[in-house]
């Protein structure tokens, strides 16, 4: 009887309401299955909070800074210490391996931004300019330039070779807190403690757009490494935008900490680290949180101690490397025995109201 009455009150919607109707639901997309992550290995070397990540390009070593003022690199399949690099006067904030040239740069809390030759491993440039602690740094991909930036609020652009500062990028009215680069434009991407994102023509040293759409610093910035887009990380949320001009896709919520750092692989895998130690994966496309994590002190810490401040994804995409507070280093991998059964995709069909910021 039921069935009778719904299909006649169906027959009395006209054609053109039933387009109408069908352009309202918006469903959000089916998530992709990613499997689990573990925790692969810790390791512990460090004196001081561990700040910064940088995997060589080859994928054999990696770099860390930390409060302890030294570089360390370890060897990455056997997580075995190779050589600390001392210099730095003040926290090491940031690195970065240089893919074309045995260099390796790194910034500072002292202001200085170094050029480290792995060949002799020593320093063979400093980068001189910046008026306060140097937090972000980011190498162009295609030009032989680097940028970085800090508490002076103002992203600085060097010529590698010559050390000449090419551009001073100002607008933005408080600590930068990350930078990324890309060979397209816009190749160079600022997020700051203004809680605003800005995206820079690199040959005009202007700004192109400003994104202002978060509501508290913007902390983290992660490029998508396949598809024309990035992710903003904010206390408030995260937020997705499209390329070239920063055009708002999507927000994920979810994640309620101060977010330090963000990540995404070649698989859709996107990570954000807490200041609270909580760590959360996502799918790339869909924006469902497939899994959560608490970072666990290393014994002798206080659990305050818990907190994680960069993320990288190794470069096969296959390993994820963060660095804490409780002075680890710590690696995770995904779980080789993990199932679309065993570990099935919580999620059911939403209409998506979608958010216009």
């Amino acid at each position: 009887m039921l069935r009778g009455s719904t299909s006649k009150a169906l027959q009395t919607i006209t054609p053109s309401q039933q387009l109408a109707l069908a352009k309202q639901a918006v469903y959000a997309p089916k998530p992709k299955w990613h499997p689990p992550w573990k925790l692969m290995r810790v390791i512990s070397g460090h004196l001081g909070w561990v700040r910064c990540l940088a995997i060589d390009p080859t994928n054999e070593w990696f770099a860390t800074g930390a409060n302890d003022r030294v570089i360390k690199i370890w060897e990455l399949a056997s997580g075995k210490l190779k050589l600390t690099l001392t210099g730095h006067i003040s926290t090491v904030r940031a690195l970065e391996v240089s893919p074309r040239q045995p260099y390796l740069f790194s910034a500072g809390e002292d202001k200085m931004v170094k050029c480290w030759d792995l060949e002799q491993n020593k320093v063979v440039r400093h980068y001189h300019g910046h008026l306060s602690a140097v937090y972000c740094m980011s190498l162009h991909p295609t030009i032989d330039v680097l940028v970085t930036g800090g508490r002076d609020s103002a992203a600085r652009v060097w010529d590698m070779r010559t050390k000449a500062c090419v551009h001073t990028l100002g607008g933005h009215t408080n600590t930068l807190a990350d930078i990324q680069t890309q060979a397209s434009n816009p190749q160079v991407i600022t997020g700051s403690h203004d809680s605003t994102i800005r995206l820079w023509d690199l040959a005009a040293g202007k700004t192109m757009s400003v994104l202002t759409n978060h509501k508290k610093s913007v902390r983290a910035l992660a490029l998508h490494p396949t598809e024309f887009s990035f992710a903003s990380g904010s206390p408030d949320n995260i937020k997705q935008w499209k390329f070239p001009d920063g055009n708002f896709l999507q927000n994920i919520t979810g994640h309620t900490s101060i977010i330090n750092t963000l990540a995404v692989n070649s698989d859709g895998v996107l990570v954000s680290g807490g200041d609270n130690g909580s760590m959360f994966m996502w799918d790339w496309r869909s924006g469902y949180n497939f899994q959560k994590f608490q970072t666990t002190t290393q014994p002798g810490s206080i659990d305050s101690e818990a907190g994680i401040f960069d993320i990288t994804f190794d470069q096969s995409g296959s390993r994820l490397l963060t660095a804490e507070a409780d002075k680890t280093i710590k690696i995770y991998k995904e779980d080789d025995t993990a199932t679309e059964e065993s570990h099935p995709v919580k999620w059911k069909p939403e209409i998506l109201k979608k958010k216009k910021y």
